[in-house]
């Protein structure tokens, strides 16, 4: 009988204090306050670093040729004045200037002849008019040829402007028509960010909505600037909606043309409730956390919105200064008895 008695108290003691006593059915916890806060929700959007669309020039042939030579590759930094390519003007064209000149000078010498019949009144006053007339034509089709460069057998094509080529369409050899595109050149101070933002978002944007932008591989700089356009239309390539974002001169020194990019934009601020991240559980009927009722848990269902530095807003039947349990209460359920530990 001692031996039983005495392996009866031993069971005792191995048996945890928290399934003995008052505590037996409560959960010890982690209680927080319900907070107010100003709150901005951020829309996180990718794309690249591209030129301004604004400061890009397209250079094209005024006439036929043949490129001779060509002097920049793609993405070669260019200065003012810089040679670009070199052409040959078609044999067609060329010719077609020397015979407007020639027609010039056939005019110029039958104007003299007019007028010199003139003074000795061989000819009439109109007949000195209609070679006037000639000659005046003739040299307004010159001057038109000479302003497409066929003046010229070659001609060298020359860089307008300080920039970067972003586009070559022409190789050594090649033969090009008249008003063909030869090259962008594209400003290199003026870039822009261009971001791809879900259709759904669209709505919460617009022009002036501040932006920060970190490049993906370079993640130690920033750049902050403003959307300068919301696009209306989904790109059928990405399936999002294109917002630009200029670049301030003064914070590009460190960001490359087709850089890949994050942008980070901030919405209008707002007050809203918060509550820690780990006070906000889920289950199949939604979101819920746990409140405290003298010592018992209660759940009230909430809807989430704006999460900021650790904390998520919610919506629900609760105020600023409500307790909520953020440490344990994936062992509540409603109704349960709990006990809160003091940090």
């Amino acid at each position: 009988m001692k031996a039983i008695t005495l392996t009866f108290a031993m069971l005792l003691v191995l048996i945890p204090a928290r399934f003995l006593g008052a505590d037996s059915q409560s959960v010890a916890v982690s209680v927080t306050q319900v907070v107010e806060k100003t709150l901005t929700e951020n829309i996180i959007a990718y794309g690249s670093i591209e030129p301004d669309p604004d400061q890009v020039l397209s250079l094209s042939f005024p006439h036929a040729g043949l490129i001779n030579r060509v002097w920049v590759r793609l993405g070669q930094r260019v200065k003012r004045g810089d040679k670009l390519l070199e052409v040959i003007t078609a044999p067609d064209a060329r010719m077609q200037f020397l015979q407007a000149q020639s027609t010039v000078d056939f005019g110029q010498r039958e104007l003299s002849r007019q007028e010199r019949l003139l003074a000795g009144q061989l000819t009439t006053k109109s007949q000195v008019d209609a070679a006037r007339k000639s000659l005046s034509d003739a040299q307004a089709a010159l001057n038109a040829l000479r302003q497409q460069g066929l003046e010229k057998a070659e001609e060298t094509l020359q860089a307008p402007m300080d920039g970067i080529i972003t586009r070559v369409d022409v190789n050594q050899g090649q033969r090009v028509q008249a008003e063909t595109t030869a090259m962008l050149i594209a400003s290199e101070t003026r870039l822009i960010a261009r971001l791809g933002v879900e259709p759904e978002d669209l709505d919460k944007l617009s022009e002036d909505n501040p932006v920060t932008i970190v490049p993906v591989f370079v993640p130690g700089v920033q750049v902050t600037s403003l959307i300068r356009e919301v696009h209306a239309m989904i790109d059928p390539t990405t399936h999002l909606v294109e917002v630009l974002t200029p670049i301030p001169e003064s914070q590009g020194d460190h960001l490359i043309l087709g850089s890949q990019v994050i942008g980070r934009i901030s919405l209008a601020a707002h007050q809203g409730l918060t509550v820690p991240r780990s006070a906000v559980l889920r289950d199949d009927a939604g979101a819920y956390v746990f409140t405290l009722s003298d010592e018992t848990a209660k759940r009230v269902d909430v809807q989430t919105g704006v999460e900021q530095g650790g904390l998520v807003e919610i919506w629900g039947k609760l105020k600023a200064g409500d307790p909520v349990v953020f440490q344990g209460n994936y062992q509540l359920s409603d109704g349960m008895k709990v006990r809160e530990i003091t940090q």
